[in-house]
């Protein structure tokens, strides 16, 4: 079978009126603001509030992270498809691409092969300019915060402890870490600065947390910007930002509804990073779909220590979600990989390192189970080289813990390569006896004890250094009243620790933390450990070299 590339099978497609899957996803039409033929936003009117009628919720999470790529996204799609191939009324809630890494090293996030949402070019693309609302809002914000200073400074905001910074959508290292208001009294007072990409702006974290227009303002003033002189917070409604920030964002807080190529109704919709934020998409996008659907698909950012575990002790915990079955991807390849295999020499049968690698399926498989309460179905997204044999020593392993595995094929064959992934995701949705969802802390403990909590259960660590600032820090956020809240861990996806080279599963480490940020409007404090980049850089040969465009608009390259 001669594959085409992602973009030339979602070109070929042939896509329904956007009002019919509006139909199909339960959405009155009155409820629809047409973005063209195929998208379109939902307003917040659809939103039903009567939790006993909720569909389903599945969550797909994955294995740490790997070269040899997992497939969540693809696997999120086709299982949503399969859902409905088996009679379900099933929606999906994706998050929402950022350009930079379109352009940059990552490619989109649209899904792959025949499990995809459509239109891709749109969604990898402006899509329906959410990403440029939220920028916008952010920018808003700091220009506010320099133009007070320059206006007298009124409140004494110390212009070296400002922790608001500037953001843009796009990968560009050289924003980094700059000097801005040079140029003489008229152009502003110099001082350092820098971007974060807009993903990981917390504007993105309020976005994707509010559950009304009313309270994305509120968490929009709750926004520490920075501090006074003598120390104290200063936020968003101090500088009287977050009416005219929530003005920016009034259309972008409606859901984005799709579609994959199966026709399925998607919902794609905020999109924070998950290894600086929270990594899910909105809270308005999944309560919508969950109102009107039986079986909701949704995903968390990268592997289960990351994205999960955010997905439950952060969304969950504050939107009063609670997820039915979590389905854990993962394939031959990449569990080769944490067997010690260089990407180079993936081909053929290495019974020996797999059977290594499975230690890091089997502890997130056991996280799932233990800590956070949830039945799980592993999903191996098949590749044409993996043998019977390794396909067996999978499905032993994970018996052991009384986990079924499932192949996943939806890359090749669509909805039809997820059956008996459906099928036993309705069977697990369907258990009696559900549990309480399991928190990894309990939000009364103090900062410390909670990110010990996370360090030791999910990432297995032997315990938590602080370091530098987040001595300081850390009883600051006590003091200013915020030891309360959540923990969201900033640390790199590639590693159950915080060093990305420690693959597999690590033992005999500790988890250092360097630096504590309160996101008070988000509703949670980040701990960033390791080397967490909140601006990603370019790769040597960017993916925009490949992207292109033709005569009569057609685009190429755009994976």
């Amino acid at each position: 079978m001669g594959m085409k590339s992602d973009i030339e099978i979602a070109q070929a497609a042939k896509l329904r009126p956007i009002d019919e899957i509006a139909q199909k996803a339960g959405i009155p039409e009155e409820c629809l603001e047409h973005y063209g033929k195929y998208k379109a936003k939902v307003s917040l009117d659809a939103l039903v509030d009567d939790t006993d009628k909720r569909g389903k919720l599945i969550l797909v999470t994955a294995i740490t992270p790997t070269p040899a790529g997992e497939g969540k996204t693809t696997t999120t799609i086709g299982l949503a498809d399969a859902l409905t191939l088996i009679g379900k009324k099933s929606t999906l809630a994706l998050r929402e691409p950022s350009m930079g890494p379109v352009f940059g090293i990552k490619g989109g996030a649209a899904g792959g092969g025949y499990a995809q949402v459509v239109p891709m070019e749109d969604l990898n693309l402006h899509f329906t300019g959410d990403m440029h609302a939220v920028g916008a809002a952010n920018n808003l914000l700091a220009a506010m915060i320099d133009n007070h200073i320059q206006k007298d400074n009124k409140l004494g905001i110390d212009p070296r402890q400002i922790t608001w910074k500037r953001a843009v959508d796009m990968n560009d290292r050289q924003l980094r870490f700059m000097v801005n208001g040079l140029g003489g009294k008229a152009n502003g007072t110099p001082r350092e600065d820098g971007f974060e990409i807009t993903v990981a702006s917390e504007v993105m974290a309020v976005f994707c947390l509010a559950t009304s227009l009313m309270n994305l303002k509120e968490r929009l003033g709750r926004i520490v910007i920075g501090y006074t002189y003598d120390g104290k917070p200063v936020t968003c409604s101090d500088i009287k930002a977050q009416g005219a920030m929530a003005a920016l964002l009034k259309d972008a807080l409606k859901p984005n509804l799709v579609q994959t190529l199966e026709g399925t109704p998607a919902y794609v919709h905020g999109g924070p990073f998950a290894n600086i934020a929270h990594g899910c998409n909105s809270v308005l996008a999944t309560k919508m779909a969950l109102g009107h659907a039986d079986y909701l698909v949704t995903e968390a950012g990268f592997g289960a220590d990351l994205g999960a575990e955010k997905f439950i002790d952060i969304k969950c915990r504050t939107a009063g979600l609670d997820p039915d079955a979590v389905v854990l991807v993962a394939t031959v390849r990449a569990l080769k990989m944490h067997g010690g295999v260089a990407k180079s020499d993936l081909k053929g049968e290495n019974l020996e390192a797999l059977k290594l690698g499975m230690t890091n399926l089997t502890q997130h498989v056991r996280n799932v189970i233990d800590v956070f309460k949830r039945p799980v179905v592993v999903a191996i997204n098949r590749f044409p080289d993996d043998t019977q044999a390794e396909l067996e020593l999978v499905r032993d392993e994970c018996m052991k813990y009384g986990v079924n595995v499932a192949l996943s094929e939806v890359w090749g064959k669509g909805g039809e390569g997820g059956i008996e992934l459906a099928q036993e995701v309705v069977r697990l949705c369907d258990l009696p006896d559900k549990q309480p969802l399991g928190f990894v802390y309990d939000e009364d403990t103090t900062i410390t004890e909670k990110i010990e909590a996370i360090a030791t259960r999910i990432y297995h660590a032997d315990g938590v250094d602080f370091v530098g600032p987040a001595v300081k820090q850390m009883q600051q956020l006590e003091e200013y009243g915020f030891g309360k809240l959540p923990i969201c861990v900033a640390k790199t996806q590639y590693s159950f620790s915080d060093d990305a080279t420690l693959i597999g599963v690590p033992t005999d480490f500790r988890l250092t933390v360097r630096n504590l940020k309160v996101s008070a409007g988000a509703g949670f404090i980040v701990a960033l450990t390791g080397n967490v980049m909140t601006m990603p850089g370019l790769p040597t040969v960017p993916s925009a070299e490949k992207i292109d465009v033709d005569e009569n608009g057609l685009i190429s390259g755009l994976f």
